[in-house]
């Protein structure tokens, strides 16, 4: 959990560089200044990009404790290799990091960056969720699944909101104009709202489902007030700015942190919806296999 809070913390800092145009502040990688130790001056934009850096390295010893620990500990081999695959998934992030500066801000790289920071992410909330004890404890419950699955409806949701990332991202970045990231988000909204009231509707009971849920209509409604706001202060109102104002730099972090939230948020949906109704897919297959045999 203490990961997954540090991870967040990672997203919103490296929103704050995004916003405040500070990406270059600090023109060398992997050193800073020269230095693979020595603290620079902690003035302008490399206030932002070097705290940046120093959490994504704290968090690179974090995710190295999990995966070690993980391996000593925990006795399930899936489990496992999710660990070094967070381990492995943070290294592509600091590498693409570090290509954003070499190259200068290009932005199908700096959206990649993007993207599987919001990755890892997902994965360390969900070791979380793996190794909490309702989920370790607790046996899935044998539920009915109706059509369309629920199991499918999150997948979609997770594949338009990664669809989102990518544009939101090249927006972001200078790559993309803002109306396909708009007109997606549209879609976005949508589905969500979809996947999230079916799962209320179906198994208003069953609190693994229901709360992610619940949080998920939650964290929408949010979101899209924060991309309203972040459209009017980037595009409309300081579109001629001469630097980034404090109203844009507030509205534009606040949407990627909210939006980092609502994708965890349907990632655990989408977990919990696989173990509980796959759960009682085997169980029916087994029924049926007993039938069959009697």
């Amino acid at each position: 959990m203490f990961t997954a809070v540090t991870t967040f913390l990672l997203i919103v800092a490296g929103a704050l560089v995004t916003s405040n145009e500070a990406g270059l502040s600090v023109p060398d990688w992997p050193t800073s200044f020269g230095s693979m130790y020595r603290l620079p001056a902690m003035v302008g934009g490399i206030k932002y990009e070097h705290s940046h850096r120093m959490i994504a390295e704290f968090l690179g010893l974090l995710t190295i404790a999990i995966a070690v620990w993980t391996m000593r500990a925990d006795r399930r081999p899936w489990l496992k290799k999710l660990a070094w695959g967070a381990l492995a998934t943070i290294i592509v992030q600091g590498i693409l990091g570090g290509i954003t500066v070499l190259k200068f801000l290009p932005p199908l790289v700096s959206t990649a960056h993007a993207i599987v920071g919001q990755t890892f992410f997902c994965i360390a909330v969900a070791i979380a969720v793996f190794t909490g004890q309702k989920w370790v404890s607790q046996a899935p419950q044998q539920v009915q699944e109706y059509s369309p699955s629920l199991r499918t409806l999150t997948l979609l949701s997770l594949a338009v909101l990664y669809v989102q990332l990518f544009l939101g991202g090249m927006f972001r970045h200078k790559g993309m104009d803002w109306q396909p990231h708009v007109l997606n988000a549209m879609l976005v909204v949508v589905v969500l709202t979809w996947t999230a009231v079916v799962a209320l509707i179906r198994y208003p009971r069953m609190e693994a489902i229901r709360r992610p849920a619940i949080l998920i209509l939650a964290l929408e409604f949010v979101q899209v007030g924060l991309g309203f706001l972040a459209l009017i202060t980037k595009v409309m109102l300081g579109k001629d700015a001469p630097q980034p104002t404090l109203d844009m730099v507030s509205s534009t972090v606040a949407h990627t942190a909210v939006g980092a939230l609502l994708l965890a948020s349907t990632a655990v949906l989408a977990i919990q919806a696989w173990r509980h109704l796959a759960a009682a897919n085997m169980q029916a297959m087994r029924a049926g296999d007993a039938t069959v045999a009697a």
